[in-house]
């Protein structure tokens, strides 16, 4: 079912409400896109890249290999740089 946003915007809200002219302003402009779509896809996938697939395997959790369930004695020895 779809639901025409112009028809929500004037339920939900005024016509001279900030937010609406807003929503309006992005979702003309990204209606009448045609080459900005495109980029917008590939800057969505670098993103995923980015934090996904490089997060996995070159920023390992630290702090659960090392603490070994005392994250919270961990950090504070850490800290407190203290040598048994």
């Amino acid at each position: 079912m779809y639901i025409c946003p112009n028809i929500l915007c004037d339920i939900y809200m005024a016509k001279n409400n900030f937010f609406c002219k807003v929503f309006h302003l992005y979702y003309d402009g990204f209606r009448s896109m045609t080459l900005g779509k495109t980029l917008w896809a590939i800057i969505l996938i670098k993103l995923f890249i980015i934090f996904a697939v490089l997060k996995v395997f070159f920023f390992p959790n630290f702090l659960k290999e090392h603490a070994q369930g005392n994250e919270a004695e961990f950090v504070a020895t850490q800290l407190l740089d203290i040598k048994d």
